[in-house]
């Protein structure tokens, strides 16, 4: 039954003031405590976020994580990856009137200045230079619009189905902007990470380097790269707009992550809480084996010494007990004139009845040709 007000006015009146005390301390904790989460709430409702394995790119946890957002100066990952595919770290670059365009984050460069191609790759990702991404991209492709039309076609090559890149520095505030999804840039960290200058300088806490006018010490702004000992490197984002982004990659027995977070206030905390999670919860499983599929299949059984392999092993990422979901199928086609090592069919990974893996299956013949 429902206390009335003067039910509930007589019942404070026979309580003690120090009951009393302890009654509004009580009442005003949960308040507090109320706000405390409504803020958290609030602050990161639009967040977006994703982790994948980053050997295989399947997708471990993600919220929004196809949602379009503006990146910041995560695209200089972009911006690093094309440098690193398509220069020779010792050229040496000449500073030009191209800075004067670059404001925001910088590493200070002066028209004049010659620093090495890897100079200016250090400082573009341990200090976020806006003014020596603009000088990288002038120099690899000839102007910045030139580069910025190669970050697109790059982005469109490697499947970031929802990216739109119009600078190679991450600003919003000069009429363009860069938009991207958590996602979309998990793919390309994914393959940033295939080379090996790129997984180099994305870990580098500090570097110190020396043009013809001055000297440089950069330490790396990302902080994650401190606060734990399987964290491999990363690249942080800020504008008004955008608010906080964040890549990270992380590694330990053998289990390579990446997290990206686009608009999450704590993110450092978040990425770190999110790898110890994973790392604790979370074991490698060989599902695919790519020299043992164990394939007994009465077409091709007629040849002598036929069998099967596919070029890759499958692993996936999981708690335990969820290895019940998966299960493989494997389709063979009925080809009458094959040659030694052909495809014939095609192994399939399922996650309960939903396709997360495709692998070629290809034959191994006592003949180099069967008719």
């Amino acid at each position: 039954m429902m206390m009335t007000y003067q039910k509930f006015m007589e019942y404070i009146k026979k309580i003690s003031f120090k009951n009393l005390f302890f009654f509004i301390y009580f009442i005003m904790k949960k308040i507090l405590f109320l706000l405390f989460i409504f803020v958290i709430f609030i602050t990161n409702v639009k967040a977006s976020y994703v982790v994948i394995n980053q050997d295989n790119g399947d997708v471990i946890k993600q919220s929004n994580m196809n949602e379009k957002r503006l990146i910041a100066s995560i695209t200089k990952v972009m911006t690093a990856y094309i440098i690193v595919n398509n220069l020779d770290m010792n050229d040496l670059v000449t500073v030009g009137d191209e800075i004067d365009k670059a404001h925001g984050s910088s590493i200070y460069l002066t028209k004049g200045e010659t620093l090495t191609v890897q100079d200016l790759l250090y400082g573009l990702m341990l200090r976020s230079g806006n003014d020596a991404a603009t000088v990288l991209a002038k120099y690899e492709s000839g102007s910045v619009e030139e580069f910025v039309k190669k970050m697109n076609q790059v982005a469109n090559e490697i499947g970031m189905k929802n990216t739109l890149f119009q600078n190679p520095t991450g600003l919003d505030d000069d009429g363009t902007e860069n938009i991207s999804t958590a996602y979309d840039m998990a793919i390309l960290t994914k393959k940033a990470m295939e080379n090996k200058m790129f997984r180099k300088v994305f870990k580098t806490k500090k570097y110190s380097c020396k043009s013809n006018k001055k000297s440089y010490v950069w330490y790396n702004k990302n902080k994650a790269l401190s606060m734990s000992k399987y964290v491999t490197g990363g690249k942080t984002g800020y504008t008004k707009k955008s608010k906080r982004t964040l890549i990270t990659t992380a590694s330990k027995n053998n289990i390579n992550l990446i997290v990206v977070t686009l608009n999450m206030s704590d993110d450092f905390n978040f990425h770190v809480n999110t790898y110890n999670d994973i790392f604790k919860k979370y074991h490698k499983y060989l599902i695919l084996n790519k020299y043992d599929l164990g394939i007994q299949d009465k077409y091709y059984s007629k040849k002598e010494n036929v069998d099967f392999y596919t070029k890759n092993n499958y692993y996936i990422l999981s708690k335990i007990n969820n290895l019940r979901n998966i299960s493989i199928k494997y389709q063979l086609y009925k080809i009458k004139n094959i040659h030694n090592h052909d495809v014939v069919g095609k192994a399939l990974v399922y996650q309960k009845n939903k396709i997360i893996h495709e692998e070629p299956i290809y034959i191994i013949l006592e003949k180099e040709y069967v008719k």
